[in-house]
């Protein structure tokens, strides 16, 4: 009798344990949040892309780039993906359309984080590229309203690359989203929340990391004079803010932002403010990542340096799916906001309110 209270006390204790870390979990993902869908901006939608999973803007002329995908489909390893591409969109003109940027590019195209580079007498574009063998960086120059191929770049440590920020004409930063490399690996990393993905600097020649221990480390993004550099750590639901050294490339932490919320990309605008694309529920996200029909709720945090360890942050949009889901990102151009998806085939373009 004794053995068999035991056993049952023995169940209950663990049941409630396993109880315990799924409320805990679904608790930390966001899950419990209520979304109550606001606005500071008029938004209407654009078609025309296979998804925008990250977006950025030429501070001087407003040429937007998006970095458009067959996300969905090659996530479900499918042997019909259509070809990705880089597509520009003139904020200054009176009507924007989107423009095939790449339409030239002939190798595999996958695009996935994007990084422009503005030097004296070139401008760079800098794009993730999974192809079916092999991650790469691919950079562009930008001419003649095209996006010129220049050089494909490989590692063994860019196992797992997502968001890239360029520090001139063949350097930069790149964020490896996972530690581990193997399928298995990856999951157990992504449902434990362990803190195993890293950054990576590339200086021309060689790659070596820079940071490691971040829990998802997604965008990553360079303050106007090229000091800082600020990494989203999605299953973090933060952001980390590093010293750079801008002669060794080594980065070292100052501080870290607490959104309570997991951010995606991040755009940096002229003032220096942050413009993030965020999942206020991150398992609803996972689901939605392999369901269309599973709405994402999509929402946009703006950011505001105040002093080097200070911060403000403003929610600029919320909404529980409709009309976009999934936000991955935010660019800002003057009064015009471009928010991105990381699947849905459109994107927003919205006129901020005062």
């Amino acid at each position: 009798m004794k053995t068999f209270k035991a056993i049952i006390i023995t169940f209950i204790v663990l049941a409630l344990l396993v109880g315990g870390l799924i409320v805990k979990t679904y608790h930390d993902a966001g899950e419990f949040k209520k979304i109550n869908p606001h606005l500071k901006a008029e938004c209407r939608a654009i078609s025309g892309v296979l998804s925008s999973e990250d977006i950025t803007i030429d501070p001087k002329t407003g040429m937007a780039f998006i970095s458009s995908a067959d996300r969905r489909t090659k996530w479900s390893n499918s042997s019909h993906v259509q070809k990705g591409a880089i597509y520009g969109l003139d904020l200054k003109a009176r009507g924007p359309e989107l423009v095939n940027l790449t339409a030239d590019f002939s190798k595999e195209f996958n695009p996935h984080g994007i990084g422009l580079w503005i030097g004296e007498n070139v401008k760079s574009l800098f794009v993730v590229n999974h192809r079916q063998h092999g991650h790469f960086v691919e950079i562009f120059d930008f001419q003649d309203n095209k996006l010129i191929h220049r050089e494909s770049i490989e590692g063994a440590l860019m196992h797992s690359p997502n968001d890239v920020i360029p520090v001139g004409p063949g350097a930069f930063y790149v964020t490896n989203d996972h530690g581990n490399t193997s399928e298995l690996g990856r999951l157990v990393e992504e449902y434990l929340q362990l803190a195993r993905s890293l950054v990576l600097y590339y200086d021309g020649n060689n790659f070596r990391t820079v940071v490691d221990g971040l829990a998802y480390a997604n965008g990553i993004n360079l303050s106007p004079d090229g000091k800082t550099v600020y990494v989203a750590a999605t299953v973090g639901q933060e952001v980390c803010v590093y010293d750079r050294d801008k002669d060794s490339g080594d980065l070292t932490l100052r501080h870290t932002i607490d959104l309570g919320t997991g951010p995606d990309n991040i755009e940096v605008d002229e003032r220096g403010k942050l413009w993030i694309g965020c999942h206020p529920r991150l398992l609803t996200f996972v689901k939605y990542s392999k369901d269309p029909q599973e709405l994402s709720p999509s929402q946009v945090l703006k950011v505001t340096v105040q002093e080097p360890k200070s911060y403000t942050s403003d929610e600029i949009y919320l909404n529980k799916g409709e009309p976009l889901s999934g936000s991955s990102v935010a660019a800002v151009f003057g009064d015009t906001m471009l928010i991105g998806s990381v699947f849905d085939p459109r994107i927003l373009l919205c006129k901020l309110r005062e």
